[in-house]
């Protein structure tokens, strides 16, 4: 199994509004392609106090051929969408591990 892990830096200014649209809008079209088997919305507890709040979206996908799938089809326009909302008021960086156990 595969896990693609987003983590968010959202500026404290908007986070209320960001985090119920990616409850309800993001989150369920990412989870809608079909690719993920399941998901996990984590809030990271120790962060210097800079304005912003953090968050890791967890993805789990059957395997990386999927997650290729997955960004060649889905990715970029999901992205755009976000970027386009919230431009400038975040920071992200993805990364995709192999779970293990």
């Amino acid at each position: 199994m595969i896990l693609y892990n987003v983590t968010i830096s959202i500026e404290n200014a908007c986070h209320d509004e960001w985090l119920e649209w990616m409850r309800n809008r993001h989150v369920p079209d990412l989870m809608a392609t079909g690719f993920f088997v399941k998901n996990t919305i984590l809030r990271l507890l120790t962060e210097e106090e800079n304005g912003n709040t953090t968050y890791a979206f967890q993805y789990y996908l059957r395997n990386l051929t999927d997650l290729e799938d997955y960004q060649n089809t889905y990715g970029t326009i999901l992205r755009a969408e976000h970027q386009q909302r919230y431009r400038n008021r975040y920071v992200s960086f993805r990364t995709v591990l192999e779970v293990v156990e």
